[in-house]
């Protein structure tokens, strides 16, 4: 005979109807909640260089937590978090985490980094994943500004802490990256493709071919005189401008004209070495008007979205 305690119930316990934070909603006034406000949207934001130029070693995290709401933290988008570090020469810096993913991205200077995943010496265009998050230790042994993204906002919205490793620590050096890009960007067909760049993954994102399963991250080249045609996807982009000339920029907008292009489109102007945030679902192009080659390195939380089938990536047709 089976008893309420062999069940593991509690003997003698007033039973709760759980019914005091039950809330209900008539369809339409709840299906939409960004559309109606109760979820405030994600800006286009632009960080300026200025924001680690001169002064002490620092970390300065690009912060929109005031705008989004509920993000329990920092944040510069609902699931990622994107900071500057500048560490001066000779000087050593902490960063920590809770997160199941951490990208640096080496804009300027070399030095090493000790993680839990082991010890790391880095160099100018290099990039590097840490998995499960922790206490790190980065050592500039020239003027260094890492580019630092990871997932603690989605972790923090979710109330988890990473239970195991899903990637290797893993370096994608600038020299090779420069190599790669070079080669795409030598291909008879490179003027056909929406973009030129070379996207990272670890091996095990079998899947999602992504730089992290939660991460994605692509190394970009803008072509003197190119106009590159417009792209959607339902991921946030944080995107660095690792070098441009004046007259480079991103186009963004919600809606095509029929000819492909950008109707009422925003413009955010090119900063070497800047960031700014390109919110999901908005048509944008990229644009350099200048006569010398520029370069990006969006990142953004597309591994998650791939996985979850959510990405829904679209581009515009051929130019006319």
């Amino acid at each position: 005979m089976t008893t309420d305690t062999d069940l593991g119930l509690l003997v003698g316990v007033a039973a709760e109807d759980w019914a005091e934070d039950a809330e209900y909603f008539e369809y339409s006034r709840a299906a939409n909640p960004v559309g109606s406000g109760h979820t405030p949207k994600l800006p286009i934001e632009l960080f300026p260089s200025t924001l680690y130029e001169g002064g002490e070693s620092r970390v300065v995290p690009l912060d929109l937590s005031s705008v989004l709401g509920g993000t329990r933290g920092p944040a510069t988008s609902p699931a990622l978090l994107a900071s500057f570090v500048k560490i001066l020469a000779g000087d050593e810096i902490g960063t920590e985490s809770v997160a199941t993913s951490d990208l640096f991205f080496v804009l300027s200077g070399s030095g090493s980094s000790v993680t839990s995943a082991g010890r790391l010496e880095w160099g100018p265009g290099d990039l590097f994943v840490v998995p499960s998050g922790g206490a790190m230790v980065h050592t500039a042994t020239d003027d260094t500004v890492l580019y630092w993204v990871n997932d603690a906002p989605l972790l923090r919205y979710l109330g988890v802490v990473p239970s195991e490793a899903r990637f290797r620590g893993t370096r994608f050096s600038g020299a090779r990256l420069a190599d790669e890009l070079a080669a795409i960007a030598a291909d008879p067909h490179a003027e056909d493709r929406n973009r030129l760049s070379v996207l990272m993954a670890t091996a095990p994102q079998t899947q999602t071919l992504t730089v992290t399963h939660v991460l994605w991250a692509m190394y970009g080249l803008l072509p003197a005189g190119a106009v590159q045609r417009p792209h959607r996807h339902q991921s946030v982009a944080l995107d660095l401008v690792v070098d441009c000339p004046p007259g480079c920029y991103t186009l963004l907008g919600r809606s095509l004209d029929e000819r492909g292009d950008i109707e009422r489109p925003i413009r955010v102007d090119w900063e070497p070495g800047a960031a700014f945030v390109t919110p999901p679902g908005l048509w944008h192009a990229h644009v350099n008007e200048s006569g010398t080659d520029a370069h990006i390195l969006p990142i953004q939380d597309a591994g998650l979205h791939t996985y979850l089938r959510s990405l829904d990536i679209r581009f515009a047709p051929p130019a006319p």
